[in-house]
């Protein structure tokens, strides 16, 4: 099918240049275009991601920002507007929720957003649209750090760092319910928490060296990489001979790899991957109840700015979400 010809306008929130915070401020915007096998989705509630903080601070993916005003974002949760072709599986109307490659394309902090078909799935039937909107791009981390990386399993010693952030609260649960023992990192606010998601044991990093207490770990998954505390050079301690760590934040230990193998153990970076069918496989564990999706707040899109902030100082449980319209009745 051809692009939809009418490009309407639509309210985002932008940058126009990279730098602070205050540089997001809502504006209207040219409508993006439905082309190929792309679905045209009315965002009703879309997450903001440590990556977006980083773009819009000149990190993080901002080389690749091709024009500006730039829309972030890039997890949502809307209804389908527009499909493909008549017969697709999708329909107008659907709730919906997925992954879209920014700054590829526009973000999803706005009222609509194009994304492939391969990267949308139905959303979780017991999930309203704001904690739908928390899920994809964290989760679809954390299990392809945990799952398709790392390939947790059962009597496995895990270690998870960061175990209350946004990735962090999914990769506790993946590597729980796949029969590993999990110690997780966190501050002592976060220890019931964590332990109620299933980490067996929560190392208070304020108090605690974490490769004092946690010897002969099978597999590290670092979600907060080596730019703090040397937190990937101390997890080679903690590590046992041939043990894998799993670094998800990019660029932040280029020696990775070489001062794992002096010590015998395996490295690796990770990427997540917008994958529709993974995404339908976390789907099913949500409704099941096997695994919760938890939000430290939901704002406004008007507020975007206070969000960057709030990631930015850390220390947020879960996820934060930005409003974008109310839920459809």
């Amino acid at each position: 099918m051809q692009a939809e010809t009418a490009q309407e306008t639509m309210q985002a929130l932008v940058i126009d240049r990279t730098g602070e915070a205050e540089e997001l401020h809502l504006a209207e915007v040219q409508r993006p275009l439905r082309i190929s096998d792309e679905v045209l989705v009315r965002v009703v509630a879309a997450s903001v991601n440590p990556i977006d903080v980083k773009t819009r601070a000149g990190r993080g993916t901002s080389a690749a920002i091709g024009r500006y005003p730039a829309v972030l974002g890039h997890d949502f949760a809307g209804v389908v507007e527009q499909v493909p072709y008549a017969a697709h599986p999708l329909r107008p109307g659907d709730r919906v929720y997925g992954m879209v490659r920014v700054p590829r394309m526009p973000g999803t902090h706005a009222e609509y957003t194009t994304v492939s078909s391969m990267s949308l799935a139905p959303m979780p039937a017991s999930l309203d649209f704001a904690h739908a909107a928390a899920v994809p791009l964290a989760a679809l981390t954390a299990w392809g750090a945990v799952v398709d990386t790392a390939r947790v399993h059962d009597g496995q010693r895990v270690l998870i760092h960061a175990g209350a952030g946004g990735v962090g609260h999914f990769a506790v649960q993946f590597a729980a319910y796949f029969g590993a023992t999990v110690t997780t990192t966190a501050s002592p606010r976060n220890a019931e928490f964590l332990r109620a998601l299933g980490a067996h044991r929560v190392v208070d990093y304020t108090s605690e060296r974490f490769e004092e207490v946690a010897r002969d770990q099978d597999v590290v998954i670092d979600l907060i990489g080596n730019v703090k505390d040397a937190t990937g050079t101390r997890s080679l301690d903690a590590l046992r001979p041939g043990g894998l760590i799993v670094t998800v934040p990019t660029g932040s230990w280029p020696t990775m790899r070489d001062e794992a193998k002096a010590r015998g153990i395996r490295a690796t970076g990770y990427v997540v991957s917008p994958d529709a069918r993974t995404l339908a496989v976390i789907t099913r564990l949500i409704d099941d109840g096997a695994v919760r999706v938890h939000l430290d707040r939901v704002l406004p899109l008007a507020e975007g700015a206070e969000a960057h902030r709030l990631i930015e100082a850390g220390h947020v449980r879960g996820k934060l979400v930005l409003r974008v319209a109310p839920d459809p009745a």
